[in-house]
């Protein structure tokens, strides 16, 4: 419901009509979460995170005095909300087990994935959390259009947007009734993305074909490369860049001869403490890249276009406007935006 007062509020202001001040959460409060209908008495006093993604909403939302446990980092907080991190108990830095999630004892599990928690959670069932008492809500950009019936990565179907990262953000605003935070943390998002975009002037992104490559799970074996629906291929809309890959897997593995034939002018990098997988290193990409004798003939690697980012920011979170502004300034950098 405050999503969608959000929606009128902006349209309200497009219109030069001063909005009403949104009222307090009226319990018991009904929200649809990822086909399942959640049903809040009150709001909930201790919550287990699991995702980074979702707990730097959470942080974002002032929230972390209610958090007794988080789990699965790709990599640092965002350094405002270092110290207050740093205080809560990670259960893990990959998947917890659902005992430890269980003994944490929260009232509200919140999940960035549905790998996590799902039907095929690796954590656990939503219905396992359910028969505890526990709710659980699970971050919309994983479920709307989305299919995780597969495992991994999920298959989007229809390109990501801002406006599931704002509906999270407004239905655990109206949860917890702190819809005036909630609103503000939108304003401020969408405020960056339009100051961004602007950056470039006239000629933004000219239909740049651009790479993101997230990582791979042998050096030189096939990579993970963003998909045309994913966060990515959001910050290339929104810039005008072009995605290089056309595939609806999330992260899909794809040849380095078949991006090759792509040829793209820009590679994006993932950076993360992670080290899961052979090329989880931005060094080590590099590396490759320059000496591979397939990816060394690239036109991004011939003239050094590499943009690094932060994983989180190649993931559909609120860290995807630090990619827009990361990628802007990459593009200004490299004299490609005029």
């Amino acid at each position: 419901m405050r999503y969608l007062l959000q929606s009128l509020s902006l349209a309200l202001a497009l219109a030069g009509i001063s909005a009403p001040a949104f009222a307090a959460t009226q319990y018991p409060l009904t929200v649809t979460n990822c086909g399942q209908t959640l049903t809040f008495e009150k709001p909930p006093t201790k919550i287990v995170s699991i995702g980074q993604g979702m707990t730097e909403v959470l942080f974002s939302l002032g929230l972390a005095d209610k958090i007794s446990g988080t789990a699965v980092w790709v990599g640092p907080v965002l350094p405002q909300y270092a110290d207050a991190n740093s205080k809560i108990r990670r259960l893990a830095d990959n998947d917890p087990s659902f005992e430890s999630v269980v003994a944490a004892e929260p009232n509200l599990v919140t999940a960035e994935f549905e790998w996590h928690v799902g039907p095929q959670g690796s954590v656990g069932k939503r219905e396992q959390f359910s028969d505890l008492g526990i709710s659980t809500y699970i971050a919309p950009a994983d479920c709307v259009a989305k299919i995780n019936a597969e495992g991994g990565d999920g298959v989007r179907k229809e390109l990501f947007t801002m406006d599931l990262i704002y509906r999270e953000i407004a239905e655990l605003s109206e949860i917890f009734d702190i819809g005036d935070r909630g609103d503000a943390l939108i304003a401020e998002l969408k405020k960056r993305e339009a100051d961004a975009v602007a950056s470039l002037g006239l000629a933004p992104g000219k239909n740049l074909p651009v790479l993101f490559w997230f990582s791979s799970k042998e050096v030189r074996g096939d990579a993970f490369i963003a998909g045309k629906n994913s966060a990515p291929a959001y910050i290339l809309k929104t810039l005008g860049a072009r995605n290089v890959v056309a595939t609806e897997e999330e992260w899909p593995l794809v040849g380095w001869e078949t991006i090759s034939e792509a040829n793209p002018a820009v590679i994006v990098i993932a950076t993360m403490d992670r080290r899961r997988y052979a090329a989880d290193d931005p060094a080590v990409k590099i590396e490759f890249l320059e000496t591979d004798p397939v990816t060394k003939e690239l036109d991004a690697v011939k003239n050094k276009r590499f943009v690094m980012m932060d994983a989180q920011s190649m993931n559909p979170t609120i860290r995807t406007i630090d990619g827009i502004e990361i990628l802007a300034n990459g593009i200004k950098s490299f004299g490609l935006s005029q």
